[in-house]
């Protein structure tokens, strides 16, 4: 059978191997592809994947060569088209310097930096730990749509540059985000419940379309019960609590 998810290997990416696990494990035929693939090749799949990792050594800044490759040309093309797109991570990154999301503008022009964690107006470097995050307007996003606006979920961060940041913070309320909480789902803005200093305790966006949603956390490493640390309260019995994430691909049409 024909792979139907794409997850695009840029230089420097590292989760491209677990991203496709997370997505076979909810029976879904994906395929790691290249950054210099044809077009030809990428149109043949119905929704793309950015995984995590370092693109370029994150050079100038992140994501932003990655972003000016020919292949971004073909993502904005898959975007007008309605396919699914998801960026975790460094794919958040690049997801941003596209415009892609939130595009409010509806014009791909770039509406959010991410910049280095901070604390204090201090920045605190890399930080990799498992914080708690919550959906809002899950029903506006088809990666959130089997999720709920009250329970939080348990999901490991691993960045050094996750801040939002927002031209215009007011887009907030009118997209769907997942936001960071704690384990009860109260929204504290300090630290460590808020692990970067993002605005209003952004970790993830989508567009107005509901096709593409870019996020900071890694869901492909909670996908699986046996990824979750004893300590941790994953609110889940049977599957890891980021397993409908990814089912949501099992959806292309």
């Amino acid at each position: 059978m024909t792979p139907s998810v794409a997850v695009i290997q840029f230089p420097g990416s590292n989760c491209e191997r677990e991203t496709v696990r997370a997505c076979t494990n909810q029976g879904i035929s994906a395929q790691i592809i290249r950054w210099n693939c044809s077009e030809e090749e990428f149109n043949s799949y119905s929704a793309y994947i950015l995984p995590g990792g370092f693109s370029y050594q994150d050079r100038v800044r992140c994501g932003v060569i990655a972003a000016n490759l020919p292949i971004i040309d073909y993502l904005r093309k898959a975007d007008q088209a309605n396919k699914l797109i998801l960026g975790i991570c460094n794919g958040c990154q690049i997801l941003a310097e596209t415009g892609l999301i939130p595009n409010a503008k509806g014009s791909d022009s770039r509406e959010v930096a991410l910049t280095p964690n901070q604390l204090n107006n201090e920045q605190i470097g890399h930080i990799c730990d498992w914080i708690y995050v919550k959906a809002t307007q899950p029903q506006a996003n088809r990666f959130l749509a089997a999720f709920d606006t009250t329970t939080p979920l348990p999901i490991p961060v691993n960045h050094g540059m996750g801040r939002f940041i927002f031209a215009d913070e007011t887009v907030i309320k009118n997209y769907p985000t997942l936001v960071y909480c704690t384990s009860e789902g109260t929204i504290e803005t300090d630290f460590p419940t808020n692990p970067n200093g993002t605005q209003s305790n952004i970790a993830g966006i989508g567009n107005q379309k509901g096709n593409v949603f870019a996020m900071m956390p890694h869901p492909e490493r909670a996908v699986e019960t046996k990824q979750i640390p004893s300590w941790i309260e994953s609110n889940t019995t049977s599957t890891g609590p980021w397993a409908p994430l990814f089912a949501a691909l099992k959806d292309l049409s």
